[in-house]
């Protein structure tokens, strides 16, 4: 098996030794990618903006890896304040195509650069 690295100038470069994605056996692989602004390098405040942003990112990377969101099967959300799921999950269902991934979404994680969510995503390629 062949695994090959996805890069995106329009999403945030990888902050360690790491891909921001990986195709491999017909499968995106997505790192967990933040709500940081790829122009500016800085997150935005609050979690809906982090969320959207976050998002973005992982639909650049996507694309770059000739992927959408609607090729999405798995996603796991991080976030570090289990009082923003609503919120949270308000933002990411105007991101999702149905029918939605499956999804784990973990919280209470501490997470580096004041950083409030980032997510991962393991896409089918078309």
């Amino acid at each position: 098996m062949t695994r090959q690295a996805i890069s995106s100038d329009r999403a945030p470069a990888a902050l360690g030794p790491y891909s921001q994605a990986i195709i491999a056996g017909g499968f995106v692989f997505c790192s967990g990618t933040a709500g940081i602004d790829p122009a500016t390098g800085v997150a935005p405040e609050g979690i809906e903006a982090q969320t959207d942003q976050a998002l973005r990112n992982v639909a650049a990377i996507l694309e770059a890896a000739g992927a959408s969101m609607a090729d999405i099967v798995k996603t796991t959300i991080f976030y570090a304040r289990v009082d923003d799921f609503e919120a949270l999950n308000t933002v990411y269902a105007r991101h999702m195509p149905g029918p939605p991934p499956a999804r784990s979404a973990p919280s209470n994680i501490d997470l580096p650069r004041g950083l409030l969510v980032p997510i991962e995503a393991i896409a089918v390629l078309p």
